[in-house]
């Protein structure tokens, strides 16, 4: 359970936006939001464990007697417990005649068997919970940061040894050197992996999620790093493109410059005011006049929050204004199918007049 967090100040919130909608009251289902609003961390799974947040009142827990010494530990006062004999849909029909809703905002990934319950118990129009709760997880506070902050630079770290590793990768699978990096990741003080590492190694770094495979790493091999680990449930994420020994091949040198360039560009662009698609525009300019425009095949960015990806994304088609306190990734590459892919990617905060690095690893080649 993450204690640090004000999740009964972001409830308040909540209400507060529900109050301001149309809207009477959340749905969700364990997951990102149910995490933002009270700490409680667990995969979706096929028993009835729902959290209710109506615009006025306090929120309602219902969930499997199984979980009630952990969620004992979260701020909730009304946890409804029902047993493996009973119907949880007998339920659902008492808290919907208690809260009599006219409309309802369902979590945006409620599995269908949940929302199907939740339609035959509530009479209600439904809609999706990041009507309110997109706006107010969009901007981290100082306690987000710091702990995304933290996980970067564990990421840093191990970012930072893999490169001694030298001639001592060469031969190595990526799947191993993939978990070599969680292993150190965990070992660091990190609390698992942000999502399953990426090593994408000479021209299978053309593929920007080729994740790992059984290749063998050879000398000369450009190879993508993405990886990042967690902090009290906030991830890192951060990509390095090394070549670990011997000479890279025709040019990747030229690429990675290029790459690097576009990033810079992109980071030096951002402000308070300024548009995500400028961002993008930023770094995409720089590798289009390279003459690689077309190997660019992915948005610069992507939030990262509770979840490795979230809004604001860093794409052409995002005019929204940044904000101090968005943080998100900037990430340009290229990609030459058949022959390599460079990435490099950097998590930054908006602040009061500009953009703050969260990753300070070296970022060249070798």
């Amino acid at each position: 359970m993450d204690a640090d967090f004000d999740f009964e100040g972001r409830t308040d919130a909540c209400r507060r936006a529900l109050a301001e909608s149309d809207a009477d009251c959340l749905v969700l289902l364990p997951g990102p939001n149910l995490q933002y609003l009270t700490g409680f961390r667990d995969e979706p799974m096929e028993r009835h464990l729902l959290l209710f947040v109506p615009r006025e009142g306090e929120p309602t827990l219902l969930a499997p007697a199984m979980y009630g010494e952990q969620l004992s530990e979260t701020w909730l006062s009304d946890v409804r417990l029902w047993d493996d004999d009973e119907d949880p849909r007998e339920h659902l029909g008492a808290i919907a005649a208690e809260l009599g809703p006219d409309r309802v905002l369902v979590d945006d990934r409620m599995w269908a068997r949940f929302t199907q319950d939740l339609r035959g118990a509530f009479d209600a129009e439904f809609g999706l919970a990041s009507e309110v709760l997109a706006d107010l997880r969009i901007r981290k506070d100082d306690d987000e940061l710091d702990a995304i902050e933290r996980a970067s630079s564990l990421a840093d770290r191990v970012s930072e040894e893999l490169r001694t590793l030298g001639e001592g990768v060469v031969g190595t699978t990526e799947r191993e050197l993939a978990r070599e990096i969680d292993s150190r990741l965990v070992d660091a003080g990190g609390e698992a992996p942000s999502f399953e590492t990426i090593v994408a190694s000479g021209p299978n770094g053309a593929r920007p999620h080729h994740r790992r495979g059984s290749r063998e790493i050879e000398a000369g091999d450009p190879v993508v790093l993405d990886f990042g680990t967690r902090v009290d449930g906030y991830p890192s994420d951060q990509t390095r493109t090394v070549v670990f020994a011997g000479e890279p091949p025709a040019g990747f040198e030229e690429v990675h410059d290029v790459v690097r360039e576009a990033q810079e560009a992109a980071i030096e662009r951002i402000e308070p005011g300024v548009p995500a698609e400028a961002i993008d525009a930023a770094a995409r300019e720089v590798i289009e006049a390279a003459g690689y425009g077309e190997a660019f095949v992915h948005r610069t960015g992507h939030g990262v929050g509770c979840e490795v990806h979230e809004p604001p994304y860093i794409v052409a088609s995002n005019s929204r204004a940044l904000e101090p306190g968005m943080t998100f990734s900037v990430e340009p590459g290229v990609y030459l199918a058949g022959e390599f892919g460079v990435r490099i990617e950097d998590l930054v905060c908006v602040t009061d007049d500009g953009a703050r690095r969260l990753n300070d690893s070296p970022r060249g080649w070798r």
